[in-house]
């Protein structure tokens, strides 16, 4: 442990070293301000005894210097003239103690000693309470992880039980045609049934593995400028067969023809979620449309799809978007459904910057409205 003592006066520089160097301190001596200065900036120092009253450079001024050298440093100040007045500059000015002129050995290991355990404990508390900051951050990450694998339990009995429904069907199809109770002029039907039931197979195993690639990053192309309204009229010339079959209206209205930078594939797939959602879920007779146009400052994109659906109550908007989440009067209006298409939704809007709003109301119909940032 290395100490500095600064003082003009030569009988108090010895006798401090002898002091300490008799009970293990390295030390260094200085007769005045500026030479103690440059020692300290030279060496790393635990102690600095420094004198109040010295001529040329005071030992305050000497101190607020040492203060920004090494601020660690625990700094003594040395004085002939005890008051309390010099006691409370010499603290403001960041002395740690002070000892009077004249003093015992005692004395002065008494203080240094006071002030390294005082040292000491400010340490053990300062690691203590990083221990406890760490503890609980440990805390938190037990519990962020006990939570993604009780997500990851939810999320495979759900999976088991949505592709159970449809593989239970393929395989009694392949059964009752293998033990002969489908005549042969049925075969055609029953195939077809089981073939459109392969089809809901592949799609819930395509969201769960697109949904997949957003969440982790992985895109099949990089980001390119994409027009969203020529997006939306291939998405909606896609689905206007299956609007047709119930007849429900399908529109679309392109106000501003705006682009933003992403993949096109991802741009495409969130009209045709946000589409399919809404024609899947409106009775035949509805309609449902889709608009595009610029934002207000020119610098975000709007789209906007309004459905005659069966709509949603207030607790339930916020939930559509947790992986496979489907509301009351969406399963007993459809049977078959991934609940993935919003969680798709989200994601790709999260990806790029974007946001969306809902206005829906229990059988009266949902507006989904998605910002995303323009490019020129």
């Amino acid at each position: 442990m290395r100490a500095l003592v600064i003082d003009d006066e030569l009988g108090i520089r010895e006798g401090c070293r002898r002091v300490l160097v008799s009970n293990g301190f390295d030390v260094e001596t200085a007769e005045n301000g500026p030479a103690g200065l440059h020692k300290l900036r030279e060496g790393h120092f635990t102690i600095l005894l420094i004198d109040a009253m010295m001529p040329g450079m005071s030992g305050l001024e000497v101190l607020q210097q040492a203060r920004t050298i090494a601020p660690e440093i625990i700094c003594i100040i040395i004085t002939g003239f005890a008051t309390v007045e010099l006691a409370v500059q010499a603290i403001r000015e960041g002395a740690d103690d002070f000892i009077t002129k004249p003093f015992s050995a005692e004395l002065l290991l008494q203080v240094i000693n006071r002030e390294l355990e005082r040292r000491r404990l400010l340490k053990e508390a300062q690691r203590i309470k990083a221990l406890e900051e760490e503890t609980r951050e440990l805390a938190r990450a037990k519990a962020d992880l006990e939570k993604i694998r009780s997500m990851e339990g939810r999320f495979m009995l759900t999976m088991v039980h949505i592709l159970r429904a449809p593989v239970a069907v393929l395989q009694n199809t392949i059964q009752l045609i293998q033990k002969g109770f489908v005549p042969p002029e049925q075969h055609q039907d029953v195939l077809k049934g089981a073939e459109q039931r392969a089809g809901e197979l592949l799609t819930i195993l395509d969201d769960v593995h697109f949904l997949s690639c957003l969440k982790e990053g992985i895109a099949s192309k990089p980001a390119e400028k994409a027009e969203v309204a020529d997006l939306l009229e291939q998405v909606i010339l896609s689905l206007a067969p299956q609007a047709h079959r119930r007849t429900i209206s399908l529109t679309s209205t392109v106000i501003d023809r705006p682009a933003v930078r992403a993949n096109p594939e991802h741009i495409r797939a969130l009209w045709t979620h946000l589409i399919t959602n809404a024609l899947q879920y409106t009775p035949e007779g509805g309609t449902v449309s889709a608009t595009v146009q610029n934002g207000k400052k020119q610098d975000t994109v709007i789209g906007t799809i309004t459905d005659t659906g069966i709509g949603m109550a207030n607790g339930e908007t916020s939930r559509i978007f947790e992986d496979f989440y489907r509301t009351d009067a969406a399963k007993a209006m459809q049977e078959t459904g991934t609940g993935l298409g919003m969680p798709i939704v989200q994601q790709i809007l999260e990806l790029y910057g974007g946001s969306i709003e809902i206005e829906s109301a229990a059988g009266k119909g949902s507006t989904f409205r998605f910002m995303l940032p323009s490019v020129a």
